[in-house]
């Protein structure tokens, strides 16, 4: 019950940033009508959102290493409501831009404060499966969360939407206040105000090991968003595809993503989380050429798809891997090592989103970005990262002693 407890909690916090991305993405048209806007300017609403959350993280982690990880949710929790409920009386995008960073920046605190929760219960294994079950939520929220704006709009404007927003996450905070305890317990918080936030960091970036999982979850992240950008364009515009069949392939290869981490949490007990990290990056990597090569070839829509597929089933294993890895290292900095993942994804992704639509209604760039930060991923683990598996540590205990991991309900072959 405790793990299920702390599943829920955790999934909800995860969900700050799929709703505030993907709810409001089928009022942008209107939004752009209303405020006298540009498509461009409009994106950056998006863009400018992203950049706040990779801030935020940057922030919110290493105080949570200082404070505790209570404190700052609640903070970060009651600046995202007020920053959404500010975004529906916005009288112009200029304001709109600004307020959504605003927005991203607060509620970057239950993205990397949540991730640190992880690590301060989990370890090893055990922290690869508990993220791979997370990752349900992630994956299954960008293809519900559009709908779920989609009839918000036939009942209220999108500035309704920001309201509803706003509204999901005073839920949150009262389901954080009622049922989410301390992790952190006073004895190993980092007390050496922003003199010890540097030398955490500066150890962080010290660790080859860390950086080459950091870089690698990093980059396999912005290859979903190359994915998200372009494949709309790509798939309407090059192969035609009506916006009901695009839907469709989309909640597809979301549920293959979501499959892929699900697989991979039932293999992380059978199989060492680097040797499963080693597949997806590879998996990653082959399909993105096989997409490259298919898309210079104009073999048809099925062939293209079939890459797509695989790609992100790929991810599915890199994702939760890299991060529990990444994490495993640093127990004792566990917000600061969130701040870094967290910033690097963030703004990997908001700097892919514009270059994979620079050539328009093109598969090539879409392909072209996803070969090379799919290549770079691999290519980070491998350089940076890339000790023997049986060298790599699958748990390290916490300081004085502390137990890492809850009790698994289900038996452990290990």
């Amino acid at each position: 019950m405790q793990r299920h407890r702390y599943f829920l909690i955790l999934g909800v916090l995860t969900l700050f940033t799929p709703l505030s991305i993907d709810m409001y993405l089928p009022a942008l048209p209107t939004m752009a009508h209303d405020l006298h806007a540009g498509a461009s300017e409009v994106n950056l609403t998006l863009t400018t959102f992203l950049l706040g959350l990779a801030l935020g993280q940057l922030l919110t982690g290493p105080v949570s290493d200082a404070v505790g990880r209570r404190t700052p949710i609640y903070v970060g929790i009651v600046g995202y409501g007020l920053a959404s409920l500010a975004c529906a009386f916005v009288p112009s995008i200029y304001a709109l831009i600004l307020l959504r960073a605003l927005q991203g920046f607060a509620g970057a605190a239950a993205v990397a404060v949540g991730r640190a929760i992880v690590r301060d219960l989990f370890s090893g294994v055990e922290a690869a499966r508990f993220f791979s079950l997370l990752m349900v939520i992630t994956g299954l929220a960008p293809i519900l969360a559009p709908t779920i704006g989609g009839q918000l709009l036939r009942l209220t404007s999108w500035r309704g939407v920001f309201v509803v927003l706003a509204a999901a996450g005073a839920l949150i905070g009262a389901a954080v206040v009622a049922w989410l305890p301390e992790t952190l317990p006073k004895e190993r918080r980092r007390s050496g105000g922003l003199a010890d936030t540097g030398r955490a960091f500066r150890e962080l970036l010290a660790d080859r090991s860390f950086v080459g999982y950091c870089l690698g979850c990093g980059l396999a992240f912005a290859t979903i968003f190359a994915y998200i950008s372009g494949s709309s364009f790509v798939l309407q515009g090059v192969y035609g595809m009506s916006p009901q069949l695009f839907g469709l392939v989309f909640g597809v290869n979301a549920v293959g993503f979501v499959g892929g981490t699900q697989v991979n949490r039932w293999l992380a007990t059978r199989v060492s989380l680097t040797r499963l990290l080693t597949l997806g990056l590879a998996g990653s990597a082959v399909s993105a050429v096989a997409l490259l090569i298919v898309s210079s070839g104009h073999l048809g829509t099925g062939a293209v798809l079939v890459p797509l597929f695989t790609n992100m089933v790929s991810l599915g294993f890199v994702l939760p891997n890299s991060t529990a890895l990444a994490m495993n290292r640093h127990a004792d900095a566990a917000g600061t090592a969130s701040a870094l993942l967290g910033g690097v994804q963030m703004a990997s992704g908001a700097s892919i989103a514009p270059l994979v639509g620079v050539a328009g209604a093109s598969a090539y760039p879409m392909a072209i970005a996803m070969v090379a930060l799919s290549l770079g991923s691999l290519g980070a683990v491998t350089l940076l990262a890339g000790a023997p598996p049986a060298a790599v540590p699958e748990a390290i205990p916490s300081p004085a002693g502390r137990p890492t991991a809850l009790p698994d309900p289900q038996p452990d072959p290990r």
